[in-house]
């Protein structure tokens, strides 16, 4: 199995180089890339920039895997909402971050951003699908043309009232009807699910084409209580074949400590 860690793990006064230096030394593959911390304004990031990172990354003999957090700046964007104008730009961006994706050599946007397509009452149900549907399409076609995979991301109850299980998120990618939407798995996300984490992976073999590898306690693999041997068994049943990439969201151990560590568990369960 191939390893990335997400960038954002380091602190945001690490340069680039950096990160790479330490990920590399840590025994990562692949950084995943989250835009709000390359620049103070996603829109911004150039195609320039995107080969200047892939070229820094390769120097520590890195991959970069793709992008995530895709909608986190502007904190306006939302894919779910009535406004047709803010609609039309979330599928703006998702399209201009399809293409630096491409010219950095990803190939993965996990699309997560529980913010930017929770639903407020009063709003059907089935209109906000179809309103999500419809942008998430028109990135995919973007994407799709780029050899870019958007990975849609079920998240649990507590962030978001969209899209919460795995079942629910393969409809939604059924309902989108593009060969670029699938489906993305993470660890603390499917820990709100009343499946067992290999149920889950074993039901969404024919979707899955990302994996993060964390905790509910919001650190990284091994550093809480969830095992990870039935994970990787079932990810080895399903012939997964992208990478498994760590995320945390508790930061308090310090990167280097959680880069590590994740590493050397994720070492042992797939010996």
């Amino acid at each position: 199995m191939r390893f990335a860690i997400c960038n954002e793990t380091y602190p945001a006064d690490w340069s680039f180089d950096q990160v790479c230096a330490d990920a590399s030394e840590s025994g990562y593959q692949a950084l995943e890339l989250a835009p709000f911390t390359l620049k103070d304004d996603p829109r911004d990031l150039t195609l320039a920039d995107a080969i200047a990172l892939s070229q820094k990354a390769s120097a520590h003999g890195l991959d970069l895997l793709g992008l995530h957090w895709l909608l986190t700046k502007p904190s306006w964007f939302h894919i779910t909402t009535p406004d047709a104008l803010l609609r039309r730009e979330s599928a703006r961006f998702g399209c201009h971050l399809a293409r630096f994706c491409a010219a950095m050599g990803g190939r993965i946007m996990v699309w997560g951003s529980p913010k930017a397509r929770s639903t407020q009452e009063g709003w059907e149900r089935s209109d906000c699908l179809k309103r999500a549907a419809e942008v998430v399409r028109e990135v995919a076609e973007e994407a799709g043309r780029c050899g870019v995979t958007i990975a849609m991301e079920p998240l649990g109850r507590k962030e978001t009232n969209f899209l919460n299980t795995a079942a629910e998120t393969i409809e939604f990618c059924k309902m989108v009807d593009h060969p670029a939407c699938k489906l993305h798995l993470d660890v603390k996300a499917m820990s709100d699910e009343p499946q067992s984490f290999a149920e889950i992976i074993r039901q969404s073999r024919d979707w899955v084409v990302h994996f993060h590898a964390n905790d509910p306690n919001l650190r990284g693999p091994g550093m809480g209580d969830v095992a990870y041997e039935p994970i990787i068994g079932a990810l080895r049943e399903i012939n997964y074949q992208g990478y498994v990439s760590v995320e945390v969201f508790d930061y308090t151990p310090g990167a280097q400590r959680i880069a590590r560590e994740s590493m050397t568990y994720l070492r042992k369960v797939t010996a």
